[in-house]
């Protein structure tokens, strides 16, 4: 039970109802923390048990305890939830069936000592994770002597969601045009980038038109969506309004279109269903318990094959597998490889670089015409050192941190990273009620923002950086703090 003065930050007090009985906490927390990571670890393979094998595993059961009280929290976490359960299964225990096999989907390039340092750096990262969400339970009550929910809550302007639909119509459907028609996003992802391709707006190195094209044909769609499902399920006015429904109707086709599973890859696509789920469910402590626990089950057994519409029939090749544990030592759990690349690859002479990895994320928007040597994704650029031919390759925000400033800008990224996911949990929790008015926009952004947070947490920031700056404006235009029946939703 959380100290007395904080259940105030929290909002309503939680009832028994909302809570596990023994019975099944006790066994879910013991499957993540104990019987699966010694399931996995027990397996045959070819893999050295060293020191890294023994770090791997300790990280893998830190956060499957961590996960387990994620979930059997009386509390929604959602953004402390999402980093726990990407933790889990791609730092932990997908990286533990790849060392029990002795198989990397992305080569180790460097030592084994460079192995076990970044691993080593992963558990003093969730650390500091840790420590920043401890901290935060301690702030004052309010700014000023004030009480926190004194603060006035950001709403949806009416005219203004409006006025975001039709923009996200005219982009879509300009997306849709300029690939040659709806019929493209339901064949391949390899079309659609041939698509961009053909288009004209893929330019060399420069990936900002093809950043562009992609975030504005499906950020705004995605965001309109969600914000008339909130409205929908929270306001009987909204459900009593043809125009409402009808619009509502008008944005989830468009949205099967331009943000189905076929044409996007799939943490996008999960970032959809992430967000839709919690503005269909925004109180539901038990739609949040099994939204993380499913997602357990779903990254072990689904997500490995959901690349089915990545290539067009010619170019696809179905994965044939003796274990379970295969699909995560051939797929996209690269997290950890890729961390001790990046030591590697900084320890071979360019060092840290203070900053300008950062700087180039923030600068997305920059072209290269005006800044020649602006830095390239983090990913890509230990790749071109590495030599591979494929360089989309992921740079886990731990990489990210340490490249630029070290192990200790890294945990203290980390510790400020923690302390805002656990005071934005809280405001979330304490604002997403039954009470709440139907237009409050922290309902719809705290879930997008848990979605998202999957690509953000796997890298790089530099690919991941176009999509937020697009729905940064996005919703910058329909935010509003008054609160008048004729301005916002209700």
């Amino acid at each position: 039970m959380l100290p007395q003065e904080d259940e105030s930050l929290w909002g309503r007090v939680t009832t028994p109802r909302t809570l596990l009985s023994r019975a099944l906490s006790v066994p879910l927390a013991l499957g993540f923390t104990v019987f699966l990571p010694l399931f996995v670890a027990v397996q045959p393979g070819a893999g050295a048990h060293d020191a890294a094998f023994w770090l791997q595993l300790a990280l893998t059961m830190y956060a499957g305890a961590r996960l387990s009280a994620m979930v059997l929290t009386s509390r929604r976490k959602l953004l402390q939830g999402s980093f726990w359960l990407f933790v889990y299964m791609a730092m932990g225990v997908a990286p533990l069936a790849q060392a029990v096999l002795g198989q990397v989907p992305t080569p180790v390039v460097g030592p084994r000592s460079d192995l076990t340092w970044a691993i080593a750096l992963v558990l003093l990262g969730c650390g500091a994770f840790d420590v920043g969400a401890l901290l935060a339970r301690h702030r004052p009550a309010g700014r000023a002597g004030g009480s926190p929910k004194e603060a006035r809550p950001v709403m949806t302007h009416r005219r203004r969601l409006q006025l975001l639909t039709v923009f996200a119509f005219v982009a879509s459907g300009a997306f849709v045009v300029k690939l040659g028609g709806p019929a493209v996003f339901f064949s391949s992802r390899q079309e659609i980038i041939a698509g961009i391709q053909e288009a004209g707006v893929s330019n060399g190195d420069g990936q900002a038109g093809q950043a562009f094209l992609r975030g504005f044909g499906t950020v705004p769609a995605l965001l309109a969506l969600l914000l008339y499902t909130r409205w929908l399920v929270t306001s009987t006015y909204a459900r009593r309004k043809v125009s409402v429904i009808a619009t509502w109707a008008a944005l989830a086709l468009l949205n099967v279109v331009v943000n189905n599973p076929v044409s996007n890859p799939r943490y996008w696509f999960l970032t959809v269903l992430f967000s839709l789920l919690f503005a269909v469910f925004p109180v539901s402590a038990a739609m949040y318990r099994v939204a993380l626990s499913m997602a357990v089950v779903v990254a072990l057994l689904v997500f490995p094959f959901a690349d089915r519409f990545r290539y067009d029939e010619k170019n696809y090749k179905p994965v044939e597998t003796t274990s379970f544990l295969e699909p995560m030592a051939l797929k996209d759990y690269d997290q950890i490889g890729m961390f001790a690349n990046t030591i590697t690859f900084a320890e071979s002479g360019p060092g840290h670089f203070y900053g300008r990895q950062l700087a180039g994320s923030v600068l997305f928007a920059v072209p290269r015409s005006v800044w020649p040597d602006k830095p390239k994704d983090t990913g890509v650029m230990v790749g071109e050192w590495m030599g591979t031919v494929n360089t989309n390759l992921s740079s886990p925000v731990w990489a990210e941190l340490w490249i630029d400033f070290g192990p200790l800008g890294m945990g203290a990224g980390l510790l400020a990273l923690g302390y805002a996911a656990a005071r934005v949990d809280r405001r979330y929790a304490r604002r997403a009620t039954p009470r709440t008015p139907p237009g409050s926009l922290i309902s719809v952004v705290v879930p997008l923002v848990a979605g998202y947070s999957f690509i953000l947490l796997r890298g790089p920031l530099l690919q991941a950086s176009g999509r937020v700056a697009i729905a940064a404006l996005c919703l910058a235009l329909v935010a509003t703090y008054r609160t008048d029946t004729a301005s916002t939703l209700r």
